[in-house]
């Protein structure tokens, strides 16, 4: 029996879990990957407070890790297949084991939006991915696609550079979605070239990754752009697969909650990627964690917020 389950070990669960853990509650943390979440996976995070030159994820990660594990946070590494809510006692099955809580936080974030298109799928692990960080040296003078406008398009396209001969951003619009200072960074290096207001509509090669193929969207011309890999950055879609139907969610399936990170259960909180918000970022993740557990405080205190 745990006091608090926290599902997700990204900056919000891992936040979370140094506020219960530290606040003497027993505290579960499931996790199916490792802990970080996204996060883990991002070379440089510029803006997170107190790092002027800026940190590396995973080491961040790693160092909200330890210090959970050093509060008495309790790490399950199994997937979470469904869970019970209805009892005061929760009830969340794993692959392996029923663990039983009396409050949850969820806190699982989100994962990379598919672009949904043909070659995708067949072409993952084969020349499509969607972290630099990860494959990026596979394609050391080789050229690249970045498909996407945001900030992790062009901030992962900037770090494709250390590798590849030249990095292609190819972007549905003439603007960008992403802040001015990753947009120049990116203008400014000499192996990023452009390919604007141009959608991808299949990605081509035999055995590995050769080429896409995109369409103008002025123009609806068609052309084919040589590529030995693809790099899709074109938004994240919730980790919601466990949730069915007990908590409200909006239609991209993000979790409601109130300004006390309640869902529409009680005893059940959302923090984090995978709730409603306006924004997602380590920073404001990190905020959510810290909220939530001192909820979950109040809520087993017996003096919740309403």
């Amino acid at each position: 029996m745990f006091d608090v389950v926290i599902i997700g070990a990204g900056p919000a669960g891992l936040t979370a879990g140094i506020y219960t853990s530290r606040g003497g509650l027993k505290t579960g943390i499931v996790e199916l990957a490792m802990p970080g979440g996204q996060a883990a996976s991002t070379e440089k995070i510029e803006n997170y407070p107190g790092f002027p030159e800026g940190v590396n994820g995973y080491e961040l990660m790693n160092a909200f890790h330890q210090q959970a594990l050093s509060f008495g946070a309790e790490f399950i590494f199994e997937e979470v297949q469904t869970f019970d809510l209805k009892d005061p006692v929760k009830k969340i099955q794993t692959e392996s084991r029923v663990l039983e809580a009396r409050s949850i936080i969820i806190a699982a974030g989100s994962k990379p939006r598919l672009l949904g298109v043909p070659g995708e799928e067949f072409f993952k692990g084969r020349g499509v991915s969607y972290c630099a960080t990860c494959d990026g040296a596979f394609f050391k003078g080789k050229k690249v696609a970045v498909i996407g406008g945001g900030d992790a398009a062009l901030e992962e396209g900037v770090y494709l550079t250390r590798f590849a001969e030249e990095v292609i951003i190819i972007h549905r619009r003439e603007g960008f979605r992403a802040s001015q200072i990753a947009v120049n960074r990116a203008k400014e290096n000499p192996k990023i070239r452009f390919e604007l207001n141009c959608v991808v509509e299949e990605i081509l090669g035999s055995d590995y990754v050769e080429g896409v193929r995109v369409r103008n969207v002025l123009d609806s011309t068609k052309r084919e752009i040589p590529a030995a890999g693809v790099f899709i950055y074109v938004g994240t879609d919730p980790n919601a697969q466990f949730i069915h139907g007990e908590i409200k969610t909006d239609e991209r399936g993000y979790i409601y909650t109130n300004q006390y990170l309640q869902t529409n259960i009680e005893g059940v909180y959302a923090a984090g990627d995978i709730r409603d918000t306006p924004l997602r970022q380590v920073a404001t993740a990190v905020g959510d964690g810290a909220l939530a557990a001192a909820e979950v405080e109040k809520y087993l205190s017996g003096t919740p917020n309403s």
